[in-house]
């Protein structure tokens, strides 16, 4: 019989069975990865969150497994054909593939040739002449020739159907044959005649071949994009285009071989290999390509959306500016620079629009109009878009602070992605009805740069683009993954219940949309909540709610102090018990780092509070509340680099990070269009993973290697002591990385040739 999903589990994450057991039990009672990972560690046996989403996600596939199983087990018992060993076979299968392949003789099918030999009586014919080889075809089907077989051509080709049927239906073989197709087989890609021009950022595609299990995701996904738009024909390869078709392959040999099938030079052995060579040619290889080719997607998928969903959390958890007035700049030429300025809460204050750009080149009456408005409102900070005629709107930021030194501004330029999307949102329309759609824009931009996290989660994650070919990609999978990076992120930081808008409470744990609008209705309806306790007052959140949702909900300056942290509730009672030993009153131990580390955990741990819980709720009380993102800095854009046609080899500039991928990062350097800092560029030392380097939003100081102006690529190392020369790049690029058409060629300049190929997966 078959093992259980938890003992299954608990083999491949490699920890103990019960630990799997109560975190099934947990997910299953309604609790969330957060809230699993961060207040019930005594149950799981202290798994992390990554440990909690894999096992999530390795349940859903498990239980999917196993339903599928079963009803494949009942389909065959009610055709009368369950056999005790093709049972066990059905249980011991560990994936999808496996068990489909056992299943495949027994799959109801349309009516084949095979079956309709069989109905004509021609199984016993391909059952002798495979036994018995030295019986000559001709002879042996001229006895099954009958009305329902006209000849004996027609008796040995139904037999020969029949026979391929059962080889093409051997599920172990068929997983021999697939395993050694993906280690082996080539993918070839060429240009379809005519599509040259129109293709023309496919060219690196039209004459190109690869071994399939090594194809990395963004060309994999390159190469399946050139031929879903009808610019690239793609093929598997299993043998050298030299080899001739007569030359029998390997595969067709290990079908051969399994069923005993040689060229021993009897009579009916030419018969049986051409059977064994029709099978593979016609029938197992197509079937394979298309299933390996969507293995390859999915593989590709699977990566791309990691990539995704790394680059989106580093961008959520960027350092937020902090509660400060703030001035947005959505920037613009004809249609001007819409300005909107929001107060340290985020509600909106004021709007304009500018024209200091050509063609009316208001410039000074602009900064004027700025300098009141940032006056009026006590503006601190003012935050640029960074689309279309960013730079210019940043130059005359910098004039506005350079004239009117005593506002004390401070600009940035931040990412616009995803702006417009929430602009035309129903979200934004409920938010600011009367308000034009590109101001509520400049709204967005100046929010990003107060708290990225609040801002961003009201957009569609798939929309912010910090993904590798994100459309291309199964949209069902990115979104489970990139929703489960936005609840961590929100849930890591934590919610302040008195000012988090709808979209930012939906996401903590335990709450969705309709009890995020009953938390702010009630919030409106009463004013703002006093401690974490009323939230049970709210519509529709009950006890099982409350205690997913409380610990990351914050109420500051409440009755209750710890409110205001992430200890949970349900252990205020162990810091009451750990301030009654001390003597001393709760405000008085937070915050205290010497008192709580004289506290000894163990002294507190009872049949209710474990040693995690204890030492997690001693390090919130030494810092409660602490946001675990980076401190906010700003980046610094050259003045007079401010298009790529200013970038000469051996600048140092600075730049921000705004993607990063399996081989290298793109930096926004200011010239409206990003650099490549290829993976070997990245450190003076060998890197395996970029991410370890660096992260979306990261500032960094890079060097210009190459610039194409023309076709608009830039590269750039951040191993500033480099030499420019073709010889030194060679040398940084030599360890493995990725050139054009995934070779490798010592003379060529890789970097040129790498920002070429990020310039083509960006688009």
């Amino acid at each position: 019989m078959l093992p259980s999903i938890s003992r299954r589990l608990a083999a491949e994450l490699n920890v103990r069975e019960n630990q799997v057991a109560a975190t099934i039990e947990l997910f299953d009672g309604g609790a969330t990865v957060p809230f699993v990972a961060r207040y019930r560690k005594e149950v799981t046996g202290g798994l992390d969150d990554t440990q909690l989403r894999l096992l999530d996600e390795r349940l859903r596939y498990l239980r999917e497994l196993d339903e599928r199983r079963l009803a494949i087990l009942k389909s065959i018992a009610e055709q009368g054909k369950l056999q005790p060993e093709l049972e066990a076979a059905l249980y011991a299968a560990d994936n999808k593939t496996q068990l489909e392949d056992l299943y495949l003789p027994f799959k109801p099918k349309r009516r084949t040739r095979a079956q309709i030999a069989r109905e004509a009586g021609l199984e016993p014919l391909a059952d002798r002449l495979l036994a018995d080889p030295t019986l000559d075809p001709e002879t042996e089907a001229a006895g099954f020739v009958c009305e329902a077989v006209a000849d004996v051509r027609a008796a040995l080709d139904g037999a020969r159907a029949i026979l391929i049927e059962r080889f093409a239906e051997d599920g172990e073989l068929l997983g021999r044959l697939r395993e050694k197709l993906w280690r082996e087989g080539e993918l070839a890609a060429n240009v379809v005649a005519g599509k040259e021009e129109e293709g023309a950022k496919f060219s690196d595609y039209f004459q190109h071949r690869e071994a399939l299990k090594d194809l990395p995701s963004h060309r994999a996904l390159a190469l399946l994009r050139g031929r879903n738009e009808g610019v690239l024909q793609i093929a598997l390869k299993y043998q050298s285009d030299d080899v001739p078709t007569t030359t029998r392959s390997p595969y067709e040999m290990l079908i051969a071989e399994r069923f005993s099938v040689v060229d021993g030079g009897r009579a009916a052995d030419k018969w049986l290999l051409d059977g064994v060579r029709l099978c593979w040619r016609a029938r197992m290889f197509l079937s394979l390509e298309l299933e390996l080719l969507g293995r390859l997607k999915d593989k590709a998928d699977g990566e791309a959306i990691r990539v995704f969903a790394r680059n989106l959390n580093d961008l959520l958890l960027a350092a937020p500016a902090g509660l400060r007035a703030t001035m947005g700049l959505d920037p613009g030429l004809r249609t001007g620079v819409k300005v909107a300025v929001v107060d340290a809460t985020g509600k909106l204050l004021e709007t304009a629009t500018i024209y200091p750009h050509v063609p009316r080149n208001e410039w000074d009456r602009s900064i004027a109009l700025l300098a009141a408005l940032a006056e009026r409102h006590k503006v601190e900070l003012i935050s640029i878009g960074n689309g279309t005629a960013s730079r210019e709107t940043d130059k005359l930021a910098q004039e506005l602070i350079k004239r009117y030194p005593a506002l004390n501004l401070t600009r940035a330029v931040v990412s616009e992605a995803g702006a417009s999307v929430y602009s035309a949102s129903e979200l934004a329309a409920r938010e600011f009805p009367e308000l034009d759609v590109s101001l509520r824009g400049a709204v967005s931009i100046a929010r990003r740069l107060q708290d990225p996290l609040a801002e961003l989660v009201k957009i569609d994650p798939k929309s912010i683009g910090v993904g590798q070919y994100q459309h291309d990609v199964n949209q069902g999978q990115m979104a489970r993954a990139l929703e489960a990076v936005v609840e961590d992120c929100v849930n890591a930081v934590g919610v302040d219940v008195n000012s988090a808008s709808v979209a930012l409470l939906a996401r903590v744990s335990g709450l969705n949309a309709t009890l995020a609008a009953n938390i702010v209705a009630y919030r409106d309806d009463n004013g703002a909540f006093r401690a974490r306790r009323d939230l049970k007052k709210v519509a529709r959140l009950g006890e099982k709610t409350f205690e997913q949702a409380a610990g990351f909900l914050r109420v500051t300056e409440g009755e209750n102090p710890l409110d205001a942290s992430a200890v949970h509730p349900e252990a205020y009672s162990l810091v009451e018990k750990i301030v009654a030993a001390s003597g001393r009153e709760i405000r008085s131990v937070i915050g205290d780092s010497a008192f709580i580390k004289s506290v000894r955990p163990n002294d507190f741990i009872d049949e209710r509070f474990g040693l995690p819980t204890v030492i997690d709720v001693l390090k919130e009380l030494d810092k409660p509340g602490r946001d675990p993102r980076p401190e906010f800095r700003t980046a610094t854009f050259q003045d007079g680099v401010e298009d790529i046609k200013d970038l000469q080899p051996g600048m140092v500039l600075e730049g921000v990070v705004t993607n990063v991928a399996n081989f290298g990062a793109f930096v926004d350097i200011g010239v409206h269009q990003d650099g490549l800092v290829h993976i070997s560029a990245l450190a003076t030392s060998y890197v395996d993973d970029p991410h370890k380097v660096v992260k979306a939003g990261m500032l960094v100081k890079v060097k210009v290697l190459d610039v194409d102006v023309k076709r608009k690529r830039i590269a750039l190392t951040m191993r500033l002591d480099d030499a420019l020369d073709a010889s030194a790049r060679g040398a940084g690029r030599s360890r493995g990385g990725e050139a054009r058409g995934g070779k490798t060629p010592a003379a060529a300049s890789p970097e040129t040739a790498l920002a070429a190929a990020f310039a083509r997966l960006r688009k």
